[in-house]
């Protein structure tokens, strides 16, 4: 029987077939992810959306928080966190080094769930709908249906 081609693939049988650098940035991400979980969970839920593992190398654990007054905490909590790490599987992490980003707080704020804003919904006064008349009476062709149009959507709204 043929193979089906469009039948799912194993993310590692893609990654495979992928050169050795992207698939060593997919090995990266996939670290840093497994390492913001152990954060989220030695920080709790309040301090840990405001700080992301940044990156990872030779021993060093970089931490991004989104204020001073956030990387100052974190800094006091240094030694438990490092502790933390290494009984969770990192024994070769060697340090923490925790920096203040101001642009953090964007990167954060991409992954968790935008809120959602009211809209108000404004009406169009029969005076400004009377204006736009009076303006597209002078306009060019072009911009005189597109005048009156809007005109006569505000004048529907009554």
């Amino acid at each position: 029987m043929a193979k089906d081609r469009y039948a799912p693939k194993a993310v590692g049988d893609i990654m495979a077939g992928l050169s050795g650098r992207l698939a060593s940035y997919a090995g990266k991400t996939q670290g840093l992810s497994s390492q913001q979980t152990i954060l989220d969970d030695f920080l709790g839920e309040t301090l840990s959306k405001k700080c992301r593992v940044s990156n990872y190398r030779d021993g060093t654990l970089m931490i991004e928080a989104v204020s001073a007054p956030i990387a100052l905490r974190l800094n006091y909590l240094k030694m438990d966190m490092l502790s933390h790490f290494r009984a969770a599987g990192m024994v070769e992490l060697g340090q923490i080094k925790i920096t203040a980003n101001p642009q953090a707080t964007q990167r954060l704020s991409a992954t968790n769930k935008p809120e959602q804003k009211s809209v108000s919904k404004r009406q169009m006064s029969e005076q400004t709908a009377d204006y736009l008349s009076a303006i597209a009476a002078d306009a060019p062709p072009s911009l005189k249906a597109k005048l009156e149009r809007l005109a006569q959507h505000g004048r529907k709204n009554k």
